[in-house]
């Protein structure tokens, strides 16, 4: 039985960056105070877990990678985690303790090849405490690329759930249309945007992804100061010189006529609430409808390749 309502909560924070017991810690105490106020969403940012590396160089350089820089690496990728893995069995008791669906930006270690790639993913547990799907960033943006490897078509995921189809992208994938497209076509109607983008610019990306997809945006970012950042880096004199405020945030809930419900919200740590009527999805549509009747499948077609990529196959007798 699908509800009319849903009550979503965006968390706004960061964790001690590389301190994976720390994003831990808040994922835990924020979705409790989220489900104490009625929660049924609650929506964590870009790799919350173990947190955005916000202006590191890593010591890299074109042409050129440095010791202590690999050193500040390999402890980035000591605070990453597995899926399935402990902290994804922990997250989802927390979920069924809270009885909500749970999103949460997180660093993946490859298990199936190797043990040297990361992946930038977002995770979906539902009130059940059920791991329900995993959605890896497809291109990581710009000096990202030095960190995380490209996901496939494989996780273009979105679930099912009484308030209809949950699903998104990360941060810049959103700017690429072939892959909001791809979205649409599943149905999604809660779509979630995590990011590390804190620009005005963003805020007009999410309102034409709401307008565009008729659906429900739900646009989460980390506040994070210099404070958050531990002294002992190899490289912490990237940042040394920043202001102290990193990322000023501006998480969001976009609704599907593209007004705002609920934010931005701007420098603080804090969570932003919002009761969503999923009955103006349906309202929304009726002059706009992306892969309905406003599309041209005479004229244009999209193919998406949903198979997993296998780097090796091997085949026995």
């Amino acid at each position: 039985m699908e509800h009319r309502y849903i009550n979503v909560a965006v968390v706004q924070a960061a964790p001690i960056l590389f301190d994976k017991q720390s994003a831990m810690d808040k994922i835990a105490s924020m979705t409790r105070d989220a489900a104490e106020q009625g929660a049924h969403l609650v929506v964590f940012p870009e790799v919350f877990l173990p947190g955005y590396p916000r202006g590191l160089s890593f010591g890299a350089r074109v042409g050129s990678r440095t010791a202590d820089g690999r050193k500040d690496w390999e402890r980035y990728w000591a605070s990453s985690i597995d899926i399935p893995g402990a902290e994804t069995q922990l997250m989802g008791e927390l979920a069924k303790e809270c009885g909500v669906y749970l999103v949460v930006g997180v660093v993946e270690r490859d298990q199936e090849y190797s043990t040297g790639t990361l992946f930038n993913s977002m995770v979906y547990f539902g009130p059940d405490g059920a791991l329900l799907g995993k959605h890896r960033k497809l291109v990581p943006t710009g000096s990202e690329r030095l960190l995380w490897g490209q996901g496939d078509g494989s996780t273009l995921t979105v679930i099912d759930s009484p308030f209809g189809r949950i699903g998104g992208l990360i941060c810049w994938e959103n700017y690429m249309p072939l892959a909001r497209t791809a979205m649409y076509a599943q149905g999604v109607t809660i779509y979630i945007a995590p990011t590390a983008d804190a620009r005005d610019t963003w805020q007009s990306t999410i309102r034409h992804i709401a307008c565009e997809g008729r659906c429900y945006v739900i646009s989460c970012n980390q506040f994070a100061t210099k404070a958050s950042y531990p002294a002992d880096l190899a490289y912490y004199e990237d940042i040394e010189q920043d202001a102290d405020i990193l990322s000023k945030g501006g998480s969001a809930i976009v609704g599907p006529l593209g007004e705002y419900v609920a934010g931005p919200l701007y420098n603080q740590e804090d969570i932003l609430f919002a009761t969503l009527d999923l009955s103006a999805i349906t309202q929304s549509r009726f002059d706009f409808d992306a892969v309905g009747h406003y599309s041209r499948p005479d004229v244009f077609q999209l193919v998406v390749n949903d198979r997993k990529q296998e780097i090796v196959r091997f085949t026995r007798s």
